[in-house]
């Protein structure tokens, strides 16, 4: 049990990084080399990158709000599978009425046991629903809005789901 709650405790300080915009808090999510898919348009691999882009993308925002819930953590030796719900709130007033953009969706993660502790190794993040104004996260006024959103019963049905392979 030990090892859930330290995942768990990690998980929710990715919310607490994001809303605080304390990207070196990432130095203890993520491995270095974290692989990182946030869909079509949005993936990284390696850490700093990944830090380096998101401070930039969170710029935009006057304030955002980060949830996890439904934490689901499989260890098994030096590894570990986890799958989270999200939802978050991004405000920006520049944007207009409503100056907010609310979303929800999952992180399913796979995690390394490290010299420092548990560490995502990879990251998969997945928009399931959204309302608000989308004009919230676009930072420039001639960009195109585009989302894919998923299913989460069709990512597990393509395989696509790591923490569902855990479960056999």
């Amino acid at each position: 049990m030990a090892d859930r709650e330290d995942i768990v405790d990690l998980l929710n300080l990715y919310g607490f990084a994001m809303d605080t915009r304390r990207w070196d808090l990432f130095d203890r999510i993520f491995t270095p080399e974290v692989a990182a898919d946030y869909g079509p348009t949005s993936s990284w691999t390696g850490r700093e990158r990944f830090k380096a882009d998101f401070g930039a993308f969170h710029e935009l925002f006057d304030a955002t709000q980060h949830v996890m819930t439904n934490h689901l953590v499989r260890v098994e030796g030096g590894r570990a599978a986890s799958h989270t719900y999200g939802s978050w709130r991004l405000v920006r007033h520049a944007a207009g009425d409503p100056p907010v953009w609310d979303g929800t969706g999952y992180y399913d993660d796979a995690w390394e046991r490290t010299a420092q502790g548990w560490r995502i190794a990879r990251r998969t993040c997945r928009v399931v629903f959204w309302t608000g104004n989308p004009r919230v996260q676009t930072p420039m006024e001639d960009m195109v809005f585009q989302l894919d959103l998923v299913s989460l019963q069709e990512e597990e049905r393509a395989g696509r789901i790591g923490f569902a392979a855990t479960l056999g």
